[in-house]
């Protein structure tokens, strides 16, 4: 029964033609909208260790409760579904979150860019690359630490446009602090609207911000906006909305994420833990506690819109126990990544989690070592959205333009990761083995010259050469490099077309909406 398939296998003979066309296969991985894995997920538990965190989870909401704080509309929607509302505090029956959540939340969707074929589809075997969220400051070798401005804002938006391993546009990318608190999303949101194609994320810090970035994503997909076979508006908006943890929602977050599942739009439902102060200091407690509160949350975006795309997010890292600050790039992180990883698959709903994270100040050793060991993980697990891909330094608080293009390096690496290994006619490279034989080398075989270009992933930053051709070159270091190349980047950069009709639409919109805000910078 097997030889059929192992002859078949043997007989087949890649011609040059197939060789090259396989080369520009390989090539187009670089462009291509998202990943889709080709290796199995890494797994660090069984059946039963996951059906018991699952159950202390379950026990968590039943006994303990959620508090969901200053929001009486919230406590009203969960008590008519038949939670015990005492107060703030949110007790619900076992099993009620997850069954809302089984029944209409999708396994999978898709969000939709402005240029199709920049779509992504979130869940399932898929991985989507998304830059770093919510720095304040920002980092360069020729100014060093500085508060982010909005032009900062647009540069990262840029490069994210440019990086052909990231898939996603990403958020508030920096904190603009040169633009006022009440008037500074518009041009957030408008950036990535204007200087790229990408999906993108929106506005969570108060539902009315909520609001505008649905209405400025209407006009800007116009006659697109709405899906012609439901009548509902297409997923356009994905948008992350954070627990406060621990077992806490408040009414900033939960404003926002009503908001949205009401427009149809996506949510990251993730809790924000350091354990060791947000969550107790073992793996097994902080995985219980983050799935408690996120099936709270995403429950709630189901009673508000059956249907309303959610993926279950998990930030989980540990505190230095002597000092207290946040450490990254640990195993305990990892753990949690991957036994999270594996219950939103129990769950039936997309993941997210993971990047390349570090405590790092700078774009160095440290910041490599702790990065590497976020990403991998994120890899290995099944991450499905994948924020804080490209940027992060400082636990967060900086982002890097250095650090940037050195992620999306790495980010790149991970297609070819995850691809798997090629078994195509080219892959095998039996026509290579043949024509070689023995004792030769593989060099100028017609194989290699057909698929020398594409052979191993070439890393822009990497230097490979000869000590003394590096030192002739400059002797710069990974950090120096990369300053040339995001330099390089954006004076190449190119802006995606936007139709002036819709550009004049969005700025009109953003004109009138400031112009009824106080000046208060509040």
């Amino acid at each position: 029964m097997d030889e059929q398939p192992a002859q078949t296998l043997r007989s087949r003979r890649p011609s040059g033609r197939d060789a090259k066309r396989a080369a520009r296969t390989a090539r187009s991985h670089s462009s291509v909208p998202y990943i889709t894995r080709n290796i199995p997920y890494y797994e660090v538990l069984g059946t039963d260790g996951l059906e018991l965190l699952e159950h202390n989870a379950d026990t968590i909401l039943q006994e303990i409760g959620i508090d969901f704080r200053d929001d009486a509309e919230t406590l009203k929607i969960l008590r008519d579904a038949g939670a015990d509302v005492q107060g703030e505090r949110v007790r619900f029956p076992r099993g009620m979150c997850r069954t809302l959540v089984t029944r209409s939340a999708p396994k999978e969707f898709v969000q939709h860019a402005r240029n199709p074929a920049r779509s992504v589809v979130i869940g399932g075997g898929r991985t989507v690359f998304a830059p770093a969220y919510g720095s304040p400051f920002i980092r360069s070798l020729d100014e060093g630490r500085r508060y982010a401005r909005i032009e900062d804002f647009r540069n990262f938006v840029k490069l994210a446009y440019s990086a052909t391993s990231l898939h996603h546009s990403g958020g508030t990318i920096c904190e603009p602090v040169d633009l006022p608190v009440n008037k500074r999303h518009f041009d957030m949101v408008y950036s990535h609207m204007k200087y790229s194609d990408k999906p993108y994320m929106g506005s969570v810090t108060l539902a009315e911000r909520a609001a505008d970035t649905v209405e400025m994503t209407r006009i800007l997909f116009g006659d697109q906006y709405l899906d012609p076979a439901t009548g509902k508006p297409k997923t356009c908006v994905l948008s992350l909305i954070n627990a406060n943890s621990p077992m806490t929602w408040d009414a900033t977050m939960l404003g926002a994420l009503k908001t949205y599942a009401r427009a149809n739009q996506a949510t990251l439902v993730t809790p924000f833990i350091l354990a060791g102060a947000m969550s107790p200091v073992t793996v097994a407690g902080t995985v219980a506690q983050t799935l408690a509160e996120a099936l709270a949350g995403m429950a709630l975006a189901q009673l508000v819109n059956p249907g309303a795309p959610v993926v279950l997010g998990s930030f989980a890292s540990s505190l230095s126990m002597q000092s207290g600050a946040p450490t990254f790039g640990t195993p305990e992180p990892a753990l949690v990544l991957y036994v999270m990883a594996a219950l939103a698959r129990r769950l039936g709903v997309p993941f997210r989690s993971g990047g390349s994270l570090c405590a790092s100040k700078i774009p160095d050793a440290q910041a490599a070592f702790e990065s590497a060991n976020t990403l991998m993980p994120t890899c290995l697990a099944g991450v499905n959205f994948v924020l804080h891909t490209a940027g992060w330094l400082e636990g967060g608080l900086t982002m890097g333009y250095e650090k940037f293009v050195m992620d999306a390096d790495q980010a790149g690496m991970m297609h070819t990761l995850l691809q798997g290994v090629d078994l195509s006619d080219n892959g095998q490279a039996m026509d290579a083995i043949r024509e070689v034989g023995p004792g030769k080398h593989f060099l100028g075989c017609a194989h290699t010259q057909a698929n020398f270009e594409n052979a191993f992933y070439r890393s822009p930053l990497a230097d490979n050469n000869s000590f003394e051709q590096w030192d002739a070159e400059g002797a710069t270091d990974m950090a120096q490099r990369a300053n040339t190349l995001w330099k390089k980047q954006l004076a190449e950069y190119e802006a995606p077309p936007l139709d002036p009709a819709v550009d004049e639409a969005l700025l009109d919109y953003m004109s009138r909406r400031k112009a009824s805000f106080p000046d208060s910078n509040v």
